[in-house]
């Protein structure tokens, strides 16, 4: 009995020292890159991933690349102690190699409703030691997104259409279980893609049963962007409600998929500009 409680005593001391301990810490995901600044550990961080642009600080680290297609050479060349890495990070063999190194490894659980944030919160809060800051952040947050969805409810919500590339005239649209129909919900609409999970591309036949009332883009250029013109010419999407009202807003990509402790903000954001899109005061 006398053994078991003192081994009982050393693993939680241990666990403790080892989150202590990660003076070196890589972050692998836009949201933990600003979690760790907010938890006030920034100083820890050696190494951010491509993804991580947020605060502006955060770009002055090293880049270690795409959360998606990390080389865990690269990755382990930064010496870190510690690896806070998204749940979709990848590719599995490169987590692999990570997971059977020296250095720590912690998934961050990657959901998108509005508990999702706190539970990132604790989980990166327990794995750097600071479980006392991760509480108080996690309830500052938690009592934001609530003001800013309890603002967003409406009696009609609008139907809303995420599109996150449309190169080369297709629609690739986000269906369910994505980070698009999340804030779509918290900010009082309803997804008007229904049918499938995740980004798939959209006919023409399909894009006009949305009837989608808005559509949402990310505000950037590139190949993967389009200007208003391209979208109502669009056969499919020139026949919904959104190119009657020329309701489309633009929201940057980060804010409002990362689903980080700026989700409040991204959900006034999004609120604000489908309001001003659609004509309501």
């Amino acid at each position: 009995m006398k053994i078991l409680s003192a081994i009982a005593i050393v693993i939680p001391l241990f666990v403790a020292t080892t989150a202590l301990a990660a003076e070196r810490v890589v972050s692998v995901g836009g949201s933990i890159t600003e979690i760790v600044f907010e938890l006030g550990q920034a100083e820890r961080l050696v190494a951010r991933d491509s993804t991580s642009t947020f605060p502006p600080e955060a770009e002055e680290l090293p880049d270690v690349g795409y959360m998606r297609a990390l080389s865990p050479e690269g990755l382990l060349s930064m010496n870190p102690d510690l690896v806070l890495a998204e749940a979709d990070s990848g590719p599995p063999e490169a987590i692999d190699v990570l997971r059977s190194s020296r250095v720590r490894y912690v998934s961050v659980p990657d959901r998108f409703d509005a508990g999702a944030v706190r539970e990132k919160i604790e989980v990166i809060a327990d794995a750097l030691g600071v479980p006392e800051q991760g509480q108080a952040l996690a309830t500052r947050v938690d009592q934001e997104i609530a003001e800013a969805m309890a603002a967003a409810r409406r009696e009609e919500p609008p139907r809303m259409m995420f599109i996150l590339s449309m190169a080369g005239g297709r629609i690739l649209a986000a269906g369910s279980d994505t980070a698009a129909q999340g804030i779509i919900e918290l900010a009082g609409g309803v997804n008007a893609v229904e049918g499938y999970e995740g980004y798939k591309p959209l006919s023409d036949e399909a894009a006009i049963a949305t009837r989608a009332d808005v559509i949402i883009m990310m505000d950037r250029g590139g190949e993967h962007a389009a200007d208003n013109d391209e979208l109502w010419s669009h056969p499919g999407l020139g026949a919904t409600p959104a190119a009657e009202s020329g309701a489309v807003v633009r929201v940057d990509g980060l804010l409002l998929l990362g689903f980080g402790p700026r989700l409040p903000l991204a959900i006034r954001t999004l609120t604000e500009a489908v309001n001003d899109a659609l004509g309501v005061p």
